[in-house]
């Protein structure tokens, strides 16, 4: 069984999953240490592990995955990966960015893929047919918006909204206007993507992850075209990473 880490901005999600791709069981931390590493060995017949990670690792944790893995792999822009990686600063690229980008290349081989990743930040990757990662942007996330209108005025205050919240076209008091704001901001971000990649690749899918994607998932899904080809998928990341530990151990 393996082990996949995929440790973030504010949370740190983990998978145990088969070599063929089937998920056991997935876990999220507020906070990760050594001492939860131990515990999912204890309780699971864990062979193999990887972790990766946009913040710093903690040595400790870093270590009793050596040890206690019979193959362990550390993801950094070294790692040899499913696709081609054409970023021109590869030591620069998010590995949760890359790691999404394997994960839907697994769930859909020979089609172009757009990967938006709807976390602390808005990601829009894009990954061709031939399975080359051809690079992406990276946009300020819905929580940050939301904080930014905040600080940076005087009187707009802090908004917070329910995931599956049907957002309003117009806010009719400053609650929902800066909620339509933000929410609205990013849906159309999505699509525009999506619009401006139509006109420049024949047929394309479209995958969306990360925690805030249930925000925006029922604004940007209006149409029945929208609704067929954009695919929802929670743990795009770690299926990439357990496909990158497939990959190394071969």
């Amino acid at each position: 069984m393996n082990l996949c880490i995929d440790q973030g901005n504010s949370r740190t999600k983990v998978a145990l999953m088969t070599d063929e791709g089937k998920m056991i069981n997935h876990f999220i931390y507020k906070s990760f240490s050594s001492a939860e590493v131990e515990r999912l060995f204890d309780l699971y017949d864990i062979t193999d592990s990887i972790i990766s990670s946009v913040v710093n690792i903690e040595a400790a944790i870093v270590n009793t995955l050596h040890r206690r893995s019979q193959h362990f792999v550390l993801f950094d822009h070294n790692t040899p990966v499913p696709i081609v990686n054409k970023y021109d600063t590869p030591q620069t690229l998010g590995q949760d960015r890359l790691a999404a980008a394997v994960g839907a290349k697994s769930l859909c081989p020979d089609e172009n893929l757009l990967i938006i990743d709807a976390g602390s930040a808005v990601t829009y990757d894009f990954v061709s047919a031939e399975g080359e990662y051809l690079g992406g942007n990276i946009a300020p996330g819905i929580k940050m918006r939301f904080t930014i209108l905040n600080r940076m005025t005087k009187k707009l205050p802090i908004v917070e909204t329910e995931e599956n919240e049907l957002i309003p076209l117009f806010g009719k008091n400053t609650r929902d206007a800066i909620a339509a704001g933000v929410i609205r901001g990013v849906a159309y971000e999505v699509k525009g993507y999506m619009r401006t990649l139509s006109e420049k690749v024949p047929h394309f899918h479209t995958f969306l992850t990360g925690g805030n994607a249930p925000y925006i998932l029922n604004n940007v899904r209006n149409s029945r075209k929208e609704k067929r080809d954009i695919r929802f998928e929670k743990h795009l990341v770690l299926i990439g990473l357990n496909n990158i530990l497939v990959c190394n151990k071969k």
